[in-house]
């Protein structure tokens, strides 16, 4: 029945919420890891910054998956690997990263030259957790061996793609929340229409979230991070991977390479700041400039 995928939805979505708001209360009070100072960065106007979201969005979030009814054994162990996995990767490039080297290209670049950069840790980690839990996900109606290597790969890829593009769209308040809503939204609705509750409460719990921290991204209070917009993409990629067929998946990490591959070459928020209805979405809910 429906109304199975809608409370499914609900329920991730309240436990994305709830979870994420009560790390965050935790966080501000009494840090993961160092003090506040260790956590303090300069945001785009030169202000000082929270990255505590990062954290409390990994934490909630992860909860969620944990704890979410209907999800079988397997999506919620693959969920939780790849959103807790790339959280904490993404953590660790928060705290020890330099800016010696930038970009995917960059830290590739500095590994060739046999430089080990905090975010080639990161990317090569991500890559792990992402064919990690891609190994995890049910395979239905695969019956080749080498088409379920393929499928590990394709959503592997899928999965650390869009860890790693969704931090490329934290640099400035709530764009990547709004973006994970904007791809997440879909995946949503195409769970409910299909009315599978695993698939709609996955999708919820990053979005769950997300709209907890909201605020506070917005008000420049606090950002997501390397920490949390890792995780973000992850857990996306995952409900992507769980709940696509095999052209749609193709299709959305085509999208996700491709951006990526876009951004070596083009600043995307030059790109949003020139189109006027990319630039109202970005700018809906911020300070003014």
């Amino acid at each position: 029945m429906a109304h199975r995928s809608l409370l499914g939805a609900l329920a991730g979505a309240a436990l994305g919420a709830v979870a994420a708001r009560a790390a965050y209360t935790a966080f501000t009070r009494r840090p993961p890891v160092g003090d506040e100072k260790t956590w303090t960065r300069t945001n785009h106007r030169g202000e000082p910054i929270t990255l505590l979201e990062g954290p409390a969005f990994v934490a909630g979030a992860g909860t969620a998956a944990a704890l979410a009814p209907g999800l079988p054994v397997r999506v919620r162990a693959a969920a939780v690997l790849a959103g807790v996995g790339s959280g904490a990767l993404g953590a660790y490039d928060d705290l020890r990263g330099t800016a010696t080297s930038k970009g995917f290209k960059g830290h590739l670049k500095a590994l060739a030259r046999g430089e080990v950069t905090t975010g080639a840790v990161k990317i090569l980690g991500i890559g792990a957790a992402g064919l990690s839990a891609a190994a995890l996900l049910p395979r239905h109606g695969t019956a080749r061996r080498a088409a379920r290597v393929t499928d590990v790969l394709v959503d592997g890829a899928l999965i650390a793609g869009s860890a790693n593009l969704a931090n490329l769209f934290d640099l400035r308040p709530g764009r990547a929340l709004k973006v994970g809503t904007l791809a997440g939204g879909p995946l949503l609705a195409a769970a409910l229409v299909k009315d599978a509750p695993a698939g709609a409460a996955l999708a919820a719990v990053p979005l769950g979230a997300g709209a907890a921290l909201l605020g506070e991204d917005l008000g420049e209070r606090a950002m997501l991070g390397d920490a949390g917009a890792n995780a973000l993409g992850a857990l996306l990629g995952v409900a992507a991977a769980a709940g696509l067929r095999r052209r749609g998946r193709l299709a959305a990490l085509a999208v996700v390479a491709g951006l990526t591959a876009a951004s070596e070459k083009v600043s995307f928020t030059k790109v949003i700041a020139a189109n006027p209805v990319l630039n109202r979405l970005d700018m809906l809910g911020r300070r003014p400039r």
